[in-house]
């Protein structure tokens, strides 16, 4: 019972810690746009058709007279668009399908007294046979293995900071950094450590997209993990949080597009090996108990996990949400690409193609070789679903992977619960 318990609290403290909050697509609103589908699991054969009904309520009730839009179509590239459409009784029937594997979308917006109410519904066709369309550059594996290797000629240096104001009879808590791909590029982060002696596994939670500071989890800590939130931008991650906001709208704006069409100098090669870096740091821990080792994130945080597991073979487990950064070059090819989607606007430049492909997250997921837990959902307008199985397809390593259909780009409470248990049978 005792280890029952534990367990019960471990879930507890990974689920508020891990979690993503619910966006505006779960929260409650006065009038719900629902749309479902035909097939309790949203999922179809090529050529079948998917129906969909849509319903549009206010306090509990179908609307009469709603005016709605709606669109229709391969996933971000809907290819039906109607709009003033008026609905009698408050409800229609769509229907679409696929000749292909991929993902069939509906979305539609209700007007009701000025104010536009969204819903969506996406249908999977095959999705298990969806393959990537980005390249693997043969010399892929030797450009990253000559990478880190000529990061690792520099010192580490890493410099641990006791926070004594964010510490607990528990845990402590330290500002970290240690020296990255160049010379005075750091990486910056928070560490939380348990006080009591003793060897612990450790979790590396890599960032999702943006510019923030960390605060480091002191209650993970206190139940036997070693936690590292890492930044990926050189900069401290315990400033004031208006310097993140400055940032986030000046010098590092759209940094994911920073000489994209550079291998060698594109903005996340720093970011790559800082992950791996990450590690290298977690192995020089007195407290680490030399061999549990998982890395976990969502969206970009998603992508760096399956890119730190691609390229380091010490890491154990690998835990990913929505992951981002997957098949660039779906677009190219007529459909949906992964965040933050490059060339759904634009055409590409000289070597962006090109260098891209070492960036891919797909070409990651080909070279993983450890357990892993993946999960999304097919409403995700964020990391379209058709990038991120391109990614999972690719994986040979024993995998599981948990759908939540209705989930966009956040999770449901159960779902984060999920992966944390994944993670906690693992790790302990």
């Amino acid at each position: 019972m005792r280890n029952v318990a534990l367990k019960t609290i471990i879930l507890s403290v990974l689920l508020t810690t891990i979690s993503i909050s619910l966006n505006s697509q779960s929260g409650m609103s006065l009038v719900k746009v629902i749309i479902g589908t035909d097939h309790k699991d949203w999922t179809y054969r090529v050529n079948e058709t998917a129906k969909f009904t849509v319903q549009v309520y206010k306090f509990g009730n179908l609307l009469e007279d709603v005016t709605v839009d709606y669109e229709a179509g391969p996933e971000m590239l809907p290819d039906i668009k109607k709009e003033g459409i008026m609905l009698k009784n408050g409800k229609t029937e769509l229907s679409g399908t696929m000749k292909v594997p991929g993902f069939y979308r509906v979305r539609v917006w209700a007007i009701v007294d000025g104010r536009r109410y969204e819903g969506l519904a996406t249908a999977a066709f095959e999705p298990e046979k969806i393959q990537p369309t980005v390249k693997d550059p043969p010399d892929f594996d030797s450009f990253w293995s000559n990478a880190i290797a000529e990061a690792r000629k520099l010192n580490l240096d890493p410099r641990i900071t006791l926070l004594p104001e964010r510490c607990t009879s528990e845990a402590n808590v330290y500002h970290i950094s240690f020296q990255n791909e160049s010379f005075m590029s750091r990486i910056y982060g928070m560490l939380a450590v348990p006080k009591k002696p003793g060897k612990y596994p450790a979790i590396l939670r890599v960032p999702g997209a943006g510019i923030r500071p960390y605060s480091g989890d002191t209650r993970t800590a206190a139940l036997g993990f070693i936690t590292l939130e890492i930044g990926i931008h050189g900069i401290p991650v315990n400033l004031d949080p208006q310097v993140y906001l400055d940032l986030n709208g000046g010098a590092l704006a759209s940094y994911n597009t920073i000489r994209m069409n550079d291998k060698n100098t594109h903005y996340y090669k720093r970011v790559y090996i800082g992950c791996v870096r990450a590690v290298d740091f977690i192995f020089t821990l007195p407290e680490f108990n030399g061999t549990d080792i998982a890395v976990t994130g969502g969206s970009q945080g998603g992508a760096l996990t399956i890119v730190t597991a691609g390229l380091d073979k010490r890491i154990k487990f690998a835990a990913a949400m929505y992951p981002a950064l997957c098949d660039h070059t779906g677009y190219l090819n007529k459909r949906a690409g992964g965040w933050p989607h490059y060339f759904r606007n634009t055409e590409p430049k000289p070597g962006e193609v090109e260098t891209l492909a070492y960036y891919d997250v797909v070409n990651f997921a080909r070279r993983i070789t450890v357990p892993g837990y993946y999960t999304w959902g097919f409403n995700d307008l964020t990391c379209p679903p058709t990038s991120m199985y391109s990614a999972y397809n690719m994986i040979t390593a024993p995998k599981e992977l948990v759908i939540f259909q209705e989930t966009g780009h956040w999770t449901f409470m159960e779902q984060s619960e999920a992966l944390n248990n994944w993670l906690v049978d693992k790790l302990r």
